[in-house]
């Protein structure tokens, strides 16, 4: 499809939503006279024994946070290994057929050592080849960052999320197709994962389990870690399509209260949006301002000189994984 064509059917899905905060954001608004009160004598505390306040995970990666990764980190370099991806089939129950998904294992890849696994989901009208792409430079980028340890070992895993048992790849920008994007969710976790634990030595765990995407894959990275906080305790979203909540287009995935977290909140809460977006436009932002509200720690990540394609991802995927599998 025409990238014109793909801005038009994605903005016109984009609506303005009013904002309504969790029901503990609720609670604690309404009664701001404790919530200062309860500041002060946080403060005073603070005076009285000479220590900062101890600074949330998502506090200290915070300090990670970057715009744009350095090029050299994205180059081989002589004396480092840099595996390739490897392409598997696994039956999926809830397609009713075998399905793709590329694998990236560490250099050295062990049985007699357990990996954390990254997820990583591809967009509208792509497949399980999308992030694989030179363009993407995850081996070359990890691999570098491993071996100057900013990043752990990792498990990578790029499926194909188009889930349909009546359809094997997406025909349209419709919503039937997208409710096939949202039905990965049942493959997530009823064959996807299953299928990755039995056959790789994976560390298991929310603690060893992170997962983010790309637009569409942004959209459904986000709808499986909400709804799996015991699963996934690291969750990233790079120009995130819309619908992922009510009011920001149809169908939707989630209700507005239901966009925060009352157990099992992440380590890490990631978004990253290109300023200049010309296929998602504000959609990001208006995340953003719901989690915001809701008062969902999270960080926010803007590039300003990239667009809806790899060069958003890339930076994205940087900044995501040096800070995975360390809380």
């Amino acid at each position: 499809m025409k990238r014109s064509t793909y801005f038009a059917i994605l903005t016109s899905m984009l609506m303005t939503a009013s904002l309504a905060g969790c029901a503990d954001s609720q609670d604690s608004s309404s009664d701001s006279g404790k919530t200062s009160s309860s500041q002060t004598i946080s403060s005073e505390a603070v005076s009285e024994n000479d220590t900062e306040p101890e600074q949330t995970y998502m506090q200290r990666c915070e300090q990670l946070l970057t715009e744009m990764p350095p090029d050299e980190i994205l180059k081989e370099r002589d004396g480092i290994k840099y595996p390739y991806f490897e392409k598997q089939y696994y039956y999926s129950t809830t397609a009713e057929r075998d399905t793709p998904v590329s694998v990236l294992l560490p250099s050295d890849y062990s049985e007699d050592k357990q990996y954390p696994v990254l997820y990583i989901l591809h967009g509208y009208w792509d497949n399980e080849d999308w992030m694989t792409r030179d363009n993407v430079h995850i081996s070359a980028m990890l691999n570098n960052l491993t071996a100057d340890g900013e990043a752990e070992q990792m498990i990578i895993v790029c499926p194909y999320i188009f889930c349909s048992k009546d359809m094997e790849y997406c025909t349209g920008m419709d919503t039937e197709n997208t409710l096939a994007y949202d039905n990965f969710i049942n493959d997530m976790t009823t064959d996807l994962m299953p299928f990755i634990e039995s056959h790789y030595s994976v560390a298991k765990g929310r603690e060893n389990t992170a997962i983010t995407g790309f637009s569409m894959g942004a959209r459904e990275s986000l709808y499986i870690g909400f709804t799996y906080p015991d699963k996934f305790g690291y969750i990233g979203s790079v120009c995130t399509a819309p619908g992922l909540i009510n009011g920001t287009g149809y169908p939707y995935n989630l209700e507005k209260e239901q966009f925060c977290f009352t157990d099992n909140a992440p380590y890490l809460l990631l978004l990253s949006a290109a300023v200049n977006d010309g296929v998602v436009g504000s959609n990001p932002m208006t995340y953003h301002d719901m989690l915001t509200e809701n008062g969902t720690e999270h960080l926010w990540h803007t590039m300003s000189g990239t667009g809806h394609d790899a060069s958003s991802v890339t930076p994205h995927l940087y900044n995501f994984i040096r800070m995975i599998f360390k809380a």
